[in-house]
Parts: structure tokens; C-alpha cells; sequence
């Protein structure tokens, strides 16, 4: 029998809140260009962490307008997180505990207002 673990799919560190929208259902909001780069599908579960203030929550991926930079919280996460914040946003994935060794995740750094970014593979996450 095959052992499986979870292990880090994709990050993307430090992008900057631009919005926060209380009265919405929930998710968070995520430049389609940002999704690509750091390969989170639509509707996808994503950890969250805020560098401000160290909240961690779940919610889903949802598809910001190509180019806009946009990170935007929706519903009751915007509670805990909020324009200007930095977060880290992260995927996780199931794989076989032997192809653990070899597993590499996608690590995208946004810059200008996450407009643009560089991608890390085989760093140090």
C-alpha cells in the first residue's frame, strides 16, 4: 500500500491586499494573470496568511480581471485582512510519499502592486 502525503503545490508570497469587500459570500478574489503564474485553479482551497497581524484562514480561489493586480478578500475574511495587508497565499497537493523528495512548488513574488512577479523553483520555501 501506497503512502501519501501532503505536500506545498504553490505559493504566492507577499502579494498586497487591494481590496476587502465585507458583503460578499466569501472567497478571495486573485489577478487571473497571478493564478496562472502560480497554477491555483478557479474555486481551488488556498491557505492564507497575513504578515500583519498572523491570521490564518481557508477559503477558495476566485478569477480577478487578467492584469489588474487585484487581491481582494471577500465576506468575513475581510475581517481579519484588509487593503494594504501582505499575505502569503498557498496550495497544497496530494502526492505519493516517494515523489516527496523530488517535489518542487511553484513560488511566485509579486512586486508593483502584484502586477508583476518573479518565479522560484528549487528554493527554499
Amino acid at each position: 500500500m501506497q503512502n501519501y502525503i501532503h505536500v506545498l503545490k504553490s505559493k504566492i508570497h507577499r502579494a498586497e491586499v487591494t481590496q476587502a469587500e465585507l458583503d460578499y459570500f466569501g472567497s478571495i478574489t486573485i489577478d487571473k494573470n497571478l493564478l496562472e503564474a502560480a497554477q491555483i485553479m478557479p474555486f481551488e482551497k488556498v491557505l492564507i496568511t497575513n504578515m500583519r497581524n498572523g491570521a490564518r484562514l481557508e477559503t477558495y480561489a476566485l478569477e480577478g480581471a487578467r492584469g489588474s493586480g487585484e487581491i481582494c478578500m471577500n465576506g468575513p475574511s475581510a475581517h481579519q485582512i484588509s487593503p494594504g495587508d501582505e499575505i502569503l497565499i498557498m496550495t497544497f497537493t496530494l502526492i505519493p510519499e516517494q515523489q516527496a523528495v523530488n517535489h518542487q512548488p511553484k513560488v511566485i513574488f509579486p512586486a508593483e502592486r502584484n502586477t508583476r512577479w518573479e518565479i522560484y523553483e528549487n528554493q527554499y520555501h
